[in-house]
């Protein structure tokens, strides 16, 4: 039976490889991004500001969902290279990756409760960072501070909804190949470093969304090598 997949994200990286698996599946797939995604049902919205995620859930107000797949992430000019710079970081940067990272995923979980009690086995799923994490050792601010944030959220989510059969999880990768990090790679900024394939952040996607409802699944953690 295809389901019903809200994929925040869906247009580039992560979110798009999700949405296209999902997609080849059969499964219902609806695309939240600012720019068109090649694949699924679009909702154009702006998450970082209240207007774009009214749009979100006005759009999908009485559909069940079985999955809430918030796959998108801003994170501050230059960061993860030598060029990032905290005192250069603006007060709109700092807001804008806060509000995409960390107040929307809360706000349109709570808006979608409702549709999530809906379906048979409903899951949300986030992507985090290891940079959210105690051993994290990236330097920038916001960013870190923004997954801290949401894995904090989403353990809080577990244990408010832990009755009701919707499971919340954090995927909190370190830095995954997509297309931006392939480039730094290749043009020497991320020198030494070899990525976390895009496609075992979707089979880790997947195997939460394959888990049985009784099954709490919370953190999952993949992080990524260095060459020797």
């Amino acid at each position: 039976m295809s389901k019903n997949l809200l994929i925040v994200g869906a247009s580039r990286g992560i979110g798009l490889a999700v949405a296209e698996f999902y997609d080849a599946k059969g499964d219902n797939v609806i695309s939240v991004s600012r720019t068109p995604p090649t694949v699924g049902k679009w909702i154009e919205a702006d998450i970082s500001i209240p207007n774009g995620i009214e749009k979100v859930l006005d759009t999908v107000s009485e559909l069940a969902i079985d999955g809430l797949l918030f796959m998108g992430g801003v994170w501050e000019h230059n960061a993860f290279t030598e060029e990032y710079d905290f005192e250069r970081t603006s007060y709109f940067e700092t807001q804008t990756v806060i509000n995409v990272n960390q107040i929307a995923p809360i706000e349109i979980v709570k808006g979608l409760l409702d549709n999530l009690r809906k379906a048979e086995n409903p899951r949300a799923v986030f992507i985090g960072a290891t940079s959210g994490l105690d051993s994290s050792t990236t330097s920038e601010v916001a960013y870190s501070a923004s997954k801290f944030g949401l894995r904090g959220a989403v353990h809080s989510l577990r244990i408010s909804y832990k009755n009701e059969g919707i499971g919340f999880t954090t995927i909190n990768p370190g830095l995954v190949g997509t297309d931006e990090v392939l480039a730094d790679i290749e043009s020497g900024e991320l020198a030494g470093i070899i990525p976390i394939p895009v496609e075992d952040i979707v089979r880790a996607v997947d195997f939460v969304m394959q888990s049985n409802k009784d099954t709490d699944l919370g953190d999952i953690t993949l992080t990524q090598k260095h060459e020797s």
